[in-house]
C-alpha cells in the first residue's frame, strides 16, 4: 500500500518511520511511505505557501495551488482517497481504518496555521479527518496516528496477525485486562481462571471482562452495539 504524506516539516516523519513495527514493515516492502513537501510546489519564486485570510482574521491561510499541485503529481492509483487532517473533520476510528487498509493510496494532508484554503477541499481532498476534539499545533501528528493505525492492518505488517481479533474496539468492546508473569505482585495476584489451562473458562472470563471494562469506561461503545444488535421493528 501506499502512503503520501504531505507536509511543511518532512523531518518531523523520519524517526517515526525508522523504528520498531513500521519501520520494519518499510524495509521488507510491505508498505511504502513518501513524504512531500508541498512548497516544492509553490508558484512564486519564494516558495509561498501560506498568506492573509480574505475576509480579516488572526493567522495565516495555507494557499490552495502548492497542495493542489503537489496531489495532482501523485495521484493515480486505482483505490485511492485523499484525507486532510483537520479539528472540523469526522472523528477517526477503527472501523474507518479497515476501510482505509483495503485501498492502494492514502493521500494525507498535514494542516498548519489556521486552516487551508477551502478550495483545496473542494478540488482534492475526499474526506475530513478529525482524531479527537482539541487543536494541534499541525495535522503531522495526526498524520502518524492515521499511517500507524492503517498501517497495522495490512497484511504481513504485524508478527501475529491473531492479535488483532482480541484488540480494543474490534468487536466493538475494549479489551480485556491483561497478566504475564509473576503470578503475584504486591499482594495482587493474577485471577485464578488464567491459571487453569481451561480455554473456554478462560475466553468466558474475557469477555465478561470486555463487557465489564467497556460499561465502566466506555458505556457510549456499549449502548452502541446493543443498538445495533436490536432486531428491526416490523412495520405496522
Amino acid at each position: 500500500m501506499q502512503f503520501d504524506i504531505l507536509t511543511i516539516f518532512p523531518q518531523f516523519f523520519e524517526s517515526s518511520l525508522q523504528v520498531s513495527l513500521l519501520g520494519k514493515a518499510i524495509t521488507q516492502k510491505k508498505l511504502n511511505v513518501a513524504l512531500h513537501n508541498f512548497r516544492d510546489f509553490a508558484t512564486d519564486k519564494h516558495k509561498t505557501v501560506d498568506d492573509v485570510p480574505y475576509g480579516g482574521g488572526p493567522g495565516m491561510v495555507l494557499k490552495p495551488e502548492p497542495l493542489v499541485n503537489t496531489i495532482e503529481s501523485i495521484s493515480g492509483k486505482k483505490k485511492s482517497k485523499c484525507i486532510l487532517l483537520t479539528p472540523r473533520g469526522t472523528l477517526f476510528n477503527q472501523k474507518m481504518a479497515r476501510q482505509m487498509a483495503k485501498l492502494d493510496q492514502l493521500i494525507l494532508i498535514c494542516g498548519r496555521y489556521e486552516g487551508v484554503d477551502e478550495r483545496v477541499c473542494e478540488l482534492v481532498v475526499d474526506e475530513e479527518i478529525s482524531i479527537g476534539d482539541y487543536v494541534l499545533n499541525g495535522g503531522e501528528v495526526a498524520a502518524l496516528v492515521l499511517l500507524e493505525t492503517v498501517a497495522r492492518l495490512i497484511p504481513g505488517v504485524l508478527g501475529n496477525e491473531a492479535s488483532l481479533s482480541h484488540e480494543s474496539f474490534n468487536e466493538g468492546l475494549l479489551e480485556y485486562p491483561q497478566y504475564t508473569r509473576p503470578p503475584e505482585l504486591r499482594g495482587l495476584k493474577v485471577p485464578k481462571v488464567l491459571l487453569s489451562g481451561n480455554h473456554k473458562e478462560i475466553e468466558a472470563w474475557r469477555g465478561s471482562q470486555a463487557i465489564k471494562m467497556t460499561k465502566k469506561r466506555r458505556p457510549d461503545l456499549l449502548k452502541k452495539l446493543q443498538n445495533e444488535k436490536k432486531p428491526a421493528k416490523e412495520p405496522t
